[in-house]
């Protein structure tokens, strides 16, 4: 069944807890993978946390300061330049090999530098991490970072050495000598392939952009901030030097985000809504409308053209009135009507159904109608409306309950013609739940033989939420299945006007500020990061967060389900604050998670951990994952496309990869954080890190080993059947007492080129129907390729879809089934550590081109970045940061 969507009750998520130290590995001591370890135990490896080498360059000038100009005077003075720019060159690269390069076998880095024909030549040992180099003519191409290793320097500038003279392009890519093609360093280098031409969905709307949830929450917070804050939070979070968010949602009626329950008619079967509150005066006093204004003028200010449609806000009911739902399991018996809006009736929540003679039904669509004209008196048009907000789950707090059919009556018989009528330019957006059952929704509503609705039907929006307990398998879930919704409105000759929507996401319980564990709030960070490129690659058209500030525990929340946002209100610490109680009148909740950590610690201390002092000054905590959402929708900007981008392997696979340099059996990347129960077992290019190291156990499991983000250890085993929801095998626990939905697994050599068949023993089936497969993506695998997320199942054992590698020294296990496609692909829990999305910005006036390469590693990774096949940029991403490469 589904569970609390946001509640925050769970354990494992303590953000009060400390994370403990990574490691490089936690494989057992026998790596083989064909046998059993002696001791199961873990082995700890301290993770290598290199920082980048930068070099000098003015960022205001748009070009790099230590290498030629295009634009350079003729004479003596070029030749007088060029002496002078070598020279600095040389100084400046030898002191940055001198102190800061290090081999991963702790030998000293290069100490000689020669620059005599513009190229840098290394001549001892390798050093681990690239310089930044750039192969590109644009002056206007810019490395942006933000890292945990420096975490004070947000959105900073990547000082890269820019080779503007046509200079012939590297050999896998770098400027150092030596015989390797990883061109002389320790580690060997990822190659990322992006194609900026190769649109993913040429024929479907391009991104409409990203935002967050403008609640009561919100406003009474964003409204506790002084004067200046205000300003500053608007900036922050839809200026061209904040987000730039362009999307938004609110509730229709009140949520859980609000200080209680409230509706905007309230007078019992007044089934013609003469009494509707036309002013929608609680919205107003909270300070909601207001907020939504003041944002619209923001983003239309910063982005001209983009002020045709300023803010796109989308509502979304959360309950009814009580008068017009059916009784719940928590009222007295015989009542006629729900008593609170809290809670829901099933499989509806309407009190006489949705039939077409509903009177109920009815005048519920009305109330839609009423609050879009309402709101638009005010000078808000909202963009769309969703049905009902998580119309699967009836929520402790406001609630409605829908199943497909339901919805598809109710839309048929009356929101969908009512909206026609009296809103025919607001979107109607059906589902607002999970993506475990996305497609089953779609195929349902979307189906003019199930459904009358489908004529009326805009939108699909869905939340990034795995449901359950387990707070930190949210954003985890669903990749293939997005994948599966495109490919299914295609199948359905969907028409390609049809949004698909990211219309809420959060990490709860709690705030990280609250928590004080600099390592939670940045893995929180990338999360948001990583779900948003996967989404986006597999086909959607936005993202929205929830709460776009609340207070210092996540709050208010009239159901005590604290939650996180990008920015958190505490006008306490505001310099000018006097007499400001750490939590205002409007929160309720106390510290149901025990004391704010954050309050504790100082303002410098804050802003060493990320948390800008000069925002804190004004009452503004700014958290990590703000900075991480800003690198993609700063560049991705309303109109952009995703295009085609993949990390792939190493060139000198499988002897080495991306975490495991040559001569090395031990798997890095550090600590493999989604090895639990629940996380999708996929296919991807390989990279040597934890996230792809297996090994079969006694029981002849499949099983994985890694740390939760509290730095419990956690293990799970690869699943027997295919998740109904997901389509795709998945990990379970280990425990056969807990459960009998682990596989056994035996290997059965196939051929003399190492093949294997991975036969799964406990199963009713035939054994030649029962071998581990690679199951290709739907959609072809949109943004990423058929090699970028694909799923494994049991099926025949007759096809190359069930030929594996094993590699006993790694614990590696590889298909080359996609070898056509670029390559081999490994068994990987959930993704890889490094990732990258790519986008096409030109239609929309701003720098035409924009890369986002995430690492959510222990460990700093080398890259060589390619548009078509031809190098741009040669460079290092340090552990557990994100990069933004853009150029014209």
């Amino acid at each position: 069944s589904i569970q609390q969507c946001k509640q925050g009750k769970a354990s494992n998520a303590n953000v009060g807890a400390s994370v403990e130290t990574e490691s490089t590995s936690h494989r057992p001591q026998d790596t083989n993978i064909m046998s059993t370890p002696s001791n199961p135990g873990y082995e700890s490896i301290p993770a290598v946390g290199e920082q980048p080498m930068e070099l000098g360059r003015d960022p205001s000038s748009g070009s790099d300061n230590s290498g030629e100009s295009d634009n350079s005077n003729s004479g003596g003075r070029q030749n007088l330049g060029r002496i002078l720019a070598m020279c600095a060159s040389a100084i400046v690269l030898l002191l940055l090999a001198f102190l800061g390069g290090r081999s991963s076998n702790g030998k000293a880095a290069p100490s000689k530098v020669s620059t005599g024909d513009g190229d840098v030549h290394y001549l001892n040992e390798a050093v681990p991490n690239r310089l930044c180099e750039i192969y590109h003519p644009s002056n206007n191409f810019r490395v942006i970072q933000t890292s945990l290793g420096e975490p004070s320097k947000q959105w900073s500038e990547v000082a890269c050495i820019h080779h503007t003279n046509n200079r012939k392009e590297p050999s896998q890519q770098s400027s150092y000598t030596g015989n390797s093609n990883d061109g002389g360093y320790a580690k060997p280098s990822a190659i990322i392939n992006v194609d900026f031409t190769n649109v993913a969905f040429p024929k479907r709307e391009p991104i409409l952009g990203f935002g967050g949830a403008f609640t009561e929450a919100a406003a009474l917070n964003f409204n506790s901030l002084n004067k200046e804050g205000r300003d500053v939070a608007l900036e922050l979070l839809f200026g061209r030097d904040g987000l730039g968010y362009s999307l938004g949602r609110t509730h229709i009626n009140s949520c859980d985000f609000c200080v209680k329950s409230y509706s905007f008619d309230d007078t019992e079967d007044d089934f013609t809504l003469d009494n509707f509150d036309n002013e929608v005066t609680h919205d107003l006093h909270s300070g909601m409308v207001d907020f939504m204004l003041l944002a619209t003028k923001t983003i239309r200010e910063s982005y001209p053209a983009e002020s045709e449609y300023g803010m796109r806000i989308i509502a979304s009911p959360w309950s009814p009135p009580a008068w017009m739902k059916a009784p719940t399991l928590d009222d007295v018996e015989g009542a006629l009507h729900a008593e609170n809006m809290t809670g829901s009736a099933e499989p509806v929540c309407i009190r006489d159904g949705v039939g077409s003679e509903s009177r109920y039904a009815k005048s519920w669509a009305l109330f839609f109608s009423k609050f879009i004209s309402a709101y638009s008196n005010h000078g808000i048009d909202f963009f769309g409306v969703t049905v009902q907000n998580e119309p699967e789950f009836p929520a402790p707090w406001d609630a409605c309950a829908f199943d497909p059919k339901s919805q598809g009556e109710f839309i048929a018989h009356h929101l969908g013609p009512t909206l026609a009528k009296s809103h025919p330019d607001t979107k109607l957006l059906i589902f607002d739940h999970n993506k475990d059952h996305i497609v089953k929704w779609a195929q349902y509503l979307l189906n003019p033989d199930n459904s009358a609705a489908a004529e009326y039907i805009d939108g699909t929006a869905y939340h990034w939420y795995a449901g359950g307990m387990d707070r930190l398998l949210d954003g985890t879930q669903g990749a293939p299945n997005m994948h599966r919704m495109i490919s299914e409105l295609d199948g359905m000759k969907v028409d390609n006007s049809h949004l698909v929507l990211g219309s809420e996401a959060c990490h709860c319980p709690s705030t990280g500020y609250a928590g004080g564990d600099m390592g939670i709030a940045w893995a929180r960070a990338s999360r948001n990061a990583h779900t948003i490129l996967a989404d986006l690659a597999a086909g959607s058209n936005g993202f929205i967060e929830w709460n776009l500030i609340l207070d210092s525990v996540g709050g208010p929340n009239h159901l005590g389900n604290m939650c996180d946002s990008p920015l958190l209100a505490v006008p306490h610490r505001a310099l000018d604050a006097q007499d400001i109680p750490d939590q205002l009148d409007f929160e309720t909740a106390g510290n149901p998670f025990g004391r704010v950590h954050g309050d504790g610690k100082t303002r410098e201390e804050l802003n060493a951990e990320g948390v800008p002092a000069k925002y804190l000054d004004l009452g503004i905590v700014v958290q990590p994952m703000y900075y991480y959402v800003g690198h993609i929708t700063r560049f991705a900007r309303p109109g952009s496309r995703a295009v085609h981008a993949l990390v792939d392997s190493s060139v000198d696979g499988p002897k080495s990869r991306t975490f495991r340099p040559k001569e090395q059996d031990v798997p890095g990347g550090g600590m493999n954080d989604l090895a639990r129960t629940g996380i999708e077992a996929t296919l991807w290019p390989c990279e040597g890190s934890t996230r792809q190291e297996w090994q079969l156990n006694d029981e002849k499991q499949l099983q994985v080993f890694g740390h939760d983000w509290l730095g419990v250890p956690t293990t799970s085993c690869l699943g027997k059947k295919a998740d109904k929801d997901m389509g795709g095998l998945m990990l379970t626990t280990c425990n056969v007492t807990e459960s009998k939905s682990s596989g056994y697994y035996e290997v059965v050599p196939i051929s003399e080129k190492h093949r294997v068949n991975i036969v799964l023993k406990n199963s009713k089936i035939d054994s030649k129907k029962s071998c581990l497969v690679a199951q290709p993506l739907r959609n072809n695998g949109g943004a990423y390729g058929p090699r970028g997320g694909a799923q494994v199942n049991i099926g025949s054992c007759e096809q190359s879809w069930a030929e594996w590698v094993i590699d006993p020294s790694t614990g590696e296990i590889y298909s080359t089934v996609y070898d056509e496609f670029g390559g081999e692909v490994c068994l990987t829990t959930g993704w890889p550590f490094l990732q990258v999305g790519a986008f096409d910005s030109s239609a929309t006036g701003k720098t035409a081109n924009a890369a986002v390469i995430l690492n959510e590693a222990g460990e700093s990774a080398n890259y060589v970045l390619k548009n078509k096949d031809k190098t741009i940029l040669t460079a290092s991403i340090p552990p557990h940061s994100i990069q933004t490469i853009s150029f014209d």
